[in-house]
């Protein structure tokens, strides 16, 4: 969406009326120079302290060979951090006012994440869930009132659809309580059952009003997201390269991972903001898919940094695992996260068969890569890297065969 040639007036509840309480009004989606905001992006950062402990206890969990549990408590606890910043994220979209009552809301939000993230270590070790469930119940509680606010603040389809946020997202908090009171077995139907609730609250709100996001801020703020988690991929494999070299003098053995982690991570990067998805954005339809998607996106870019740490406490020998499931803990995600950028992302953009066929191919690559023995993080990262190389020769010949045939054309 292109920005208008001169600013619309700012809307009644915009951050440049000030005051310390407005009304909580729609912002116009057809907004111009709407892009996130300080604390916006706070609320990220805050965020990606609860996805870094996720990571750290799925990296123990598979260097003590307990990989189911491991991934299913990850699953979890991820789904909590995601779905609450990702609810933010959208509401934010349409109506971020920016006064004082509105910023003491989004603190509280950020005070409930930071609780989740004290209780990971004890989901994960212990199976306790207290910690993760009361931060999450405050982060959509803080929610399910700014949803109130909202319904005090407009009137019609659009009071109807607030209303409908608040009644959800507070039903669904009373489910999650049943992680604490049901014995152990049944708390993955539990997760299973309150996750398909939950994700369904938007679609019924909205079914009749839909939110004004804005699809160039909505775009953004993925994409800044996305930087974030990767950024936590690069220093969680950093500080497990730092502690190889130290503690064991690895320094050969650690190389090649780290060298492949970074051709990764810089692989996942240009992959990812090569092409300008806000404008696919067009429908609720077509947000929501893209928008639920990314829950495979970060989770599998977080995995990634967990498996570089895996592959190398294997090397120096501190997991008690095989090479093979050492190098899995890096490929698998790493062609997770390439198919799903596919999928959401990039074929919107290919034209061709060729180009097409660029991640899903380099995915199966990358698998085929595990089996690869100590080289197989490094051989991994060189796939990835000449997967951009050939995507962005591909682009190019076709531009310069679009340049061509239109400069023939008008010859």
């Amino acid at each position: 969406m292109m920005p208008s040639s001169t600013p619309s007036p700012a809307p009644s509840g915009a951050p440049g009326n000030r005051g310390p309480l407005r009304r909580l009004a729609a912002r116009p989606r057809d907004e111009a120079h709407r892009t996130a905001s300080p604390l916006e992006l706070f609320f990220d950062l805050c965020f990606v302290v609860a996805i870094a402990q996720a990571g750290i206890q799925l990296v123990h969990a598979v260097a003590e060979a307990h990989t189911g549990e491991g991934i299913l408590n990850y699953a979890m606890v991820f789904f909590a951090i995601w779905w609450a910043w990702m609810n933010f994220t959208w509401f934010a979209s349409a109506y971020d006012n920016d006064d004082a009552l509105y910023r003491v809301v989004t603190l509280l939000q950020i005070a409930g994440v930071l609780v989740l993230a004290a209780g990971v270590s004890r989901a994960f070790e212990d199976h306790d869930f207290l910690a993760v469930v009361v931060g999450y119940l405050i982060m959509r509680l803080a929610l399910t009132g700014q949803w109130l606010r909202v319904a005090l603040s407009s009137e019609g389809p659009e009071r109807t659809m607030a209303l409908r946020y608040a009644v959800g997202v507070l039903l669904c908090q009373i489910g999650w309580l049943g992680l604490l009171v049901l014995p152990e077995g049944g708390r993955p139907w539990v997760f299973l059952v309150m996750a398909l609730l939950e994700m369904c609250v938007p679609l019924f709100a909205e079914k009749d009003h839909p939110t004004s996001w804005h699809p160039h801020h909505i775009a953004e703020r993925y994409g800044l997201f996305t930087i974030i988690v990767l950024g936590e991929t690069i220093a969680a494999a950093t500080i497990a390269v730092k502690s190889g070299i130290d503690e064991n003098d690895a320094l050969d053995d650690v190389l090649p991972i780290a060298a492949g982690g970074l051709l990764i991570i810089f692989a996942a990067w240009w992959i990812y903001f090569v092409v300008p998805i806000h404008g696919h954005l067009r429908s609720n339809r077509q947000a929501f898919l893209w928008g639920y998607g990314h829950y495979l996106v970060f989770a599998s870019a977080a995995a990634i940094g967990a498996g570089l740490e895996v592959a190398v406490e294997q090397t120096v020998g501190k997991a008690h695992i095989s090479t093979p499931a050492a190098s899995a803990a890096v490929t698998l995600p790493t062609a997770l996260y390439l198919l799903t950028v596919w999928v959401l992302h990039s074929r919107h953009f290919k034209v061709g068969i060729a180009q097409q066929l660029v991640l899903p191919s380099t995915a199966l690559l990358v698998i085929g890569c595990t089996f690869l023995g100590d080289w197989a993080v490094l051989a991994a990262g060189i796939v990835t890297a000449l997967a951009v190389a050939v995507g962005s020769a591909l682009t190019a010949r076709m531009v310069t065969r679009e340049r061509r045939e239109t400069a023939d054309a008008t010859a």
